[in-house]
């Protein structure tokens, strides 16, 4: 990942500027925090909108990488993916929060990294990505609630996802054959109304499709896509990433991380196209009243698309890191999740290369929750 240089923000307007018009921009632009952050547009271009820190993770909790908030109440539900050596080091917790961000519950999940975090029928989802499981929990849980078992994923045959054939502007072509070890790498995942779930899994390059997932225990997995879209050779290892199904749900939507495209898939069998490029570390993805929100991790920001794959709207940028050792607006943006008018971010501020000092992300301490309001013509 390349190094980060925070973006400039209001108070790096020129001074003449600063001098002329700073009521009116405050006016415009400035809203109490009450009210949230502000959106902009000009012209005809996308909405910018800035983000504002909404809450904090426990201490001595890290990297926050699944959100999913229960629409009835507004309680919002973090899991983290703690993957430090040596494994006694890790603490991944499920954190529980109110409405407005302060810590309920948690519960523990030890060595196992999480990552997809869904919320469906007074229950919490979860993707244990060290265990190879999707495991569920009441959604009232504290520290001592039981987690059930409800699916395992394993190795497929072949591990790896079939050859990818590129077209060049030259009329050569170049043919793409994936390696895989076997390794599940259970990401993303979305409920379909009827409660079928969906996960993607970025090693595999695979779709997989858990009929009746509220309603078993042991559940069946079965391989829903395998299409040589889903597989990256890209500088992020995970492929197939963040699920959302349009409104009437004809199209799944999927992110690819490594590859930084959004992709679309025909229901129920296909084709899968490319939607969107260059959306580099495209990671957690959300539908919202027709548009596709896409965290772009490798950007520090949400990136808002119709559905032709147009940008309407982006939100956030890292502006450097807080006294308290927090990032300021974004950080790696791992997952998003709408609570009402608002749209919540988790930043998992993760360091990803071998070398040191490369990476902001390595000078975070503390680990946050973002917000941004979602403007009104994307609400």
């Amino acid at each position: 990942m390349a190094t980060k240089k925070p973006a400039s923000g209001f108070d790096r307007l020129p001074r003449q500027i600063e001098r002329l018009s700073g009521w009116l921009l405050a006016a415009l632009f400035l809203m109490p925090s009450s009210q949230g952050v502000a959106a902009q547009r000009s012209g005809q271009g996308p909405w910018l909108i800035d983000v504002e820190r909404f809450t904090e993770l426990p201490d001595g909790v890290r990297h926050p990488e699944g959100l999913t908030v229960d629409p009835a109440t507004g309680e919002f539900f973090v899991g983290t993916f703690d993957a430090r050596m040596p494994e006694a080091a890790r603490n991944n917790q499920l954190v529980r929060y109110s409405a407005q961000g302060k810590v309920i519950a948690q519960r523990s999940f030890g060595a196992t990294p999480l990552t997809g975090v869904a919320f469906r029928d007074g229950k919490v989802y979860v993707l244990n990505f060290g265990a190879s499981k999707l495991q569920r929990l009441d959604a009232r849980f504290d520290a001592k609630t039981p987690v059930e078992d409800v699916a395992t994923f394993g190795a497929l045959d072949p591990a790896a996802p079939t050859a990818r054939r590129i077209d060049n502007p030259d009329g050569s072509q170049d043919q793409i054959t994936y390696g895989a070890s076997g390794l599940p790498a259970i990401n993303g995942m979305v409920f379909d109304r009827a409660g079928n779930l969906y996960v993607s899994d970025s090693f595999q390059g695979a779709i997989y499709r858990i009929a009746g997932a509220t309603r078993c225990a042991p559940c069946k997995v079965e391989v829903f896509s395998r299409d040589a879209l889903l597989g990256t050779t890209g500088a992020l290892p995970f492929g197939a990433n963040g699920l959302a199904f349009s409104a009437d749900e004809q199209v799944l939507y999927i992110n690819n991380a490594g590859d930084g495209r959004v992709l679309r898939m025909a229901m129920p069998h296909g084709p899968v196209s490319v939607l969107a490029e260059s959306v580099y570390g495209a990671d957690g993805l959300l539908f919202h009243k027709g548009l596709l929100w896409v965290a772009s991790n490798q950007t520090d920001s949400i990136v808002a698309l119709d559905e032709k794959g147009r940008v309407r709207a982006r939100a956030g940028a890292f502006q450097g890191i807080d006294a308290d050792g927090a990032p300021r607006g974004l950080s790696f943006p791992a997952a998003t999740a709408v609570q009402g008018d608002w749209m919540l971010v988790i930043n998992l501020a993760l360091p990803i290369t071998a070398a040191v000092g490369d990476e902001w992300e390595e000078d975070v301490t503390r680990w946050t929750v973002s917000r941004f309001r979602i403007p009104d013509a994307a609400r």
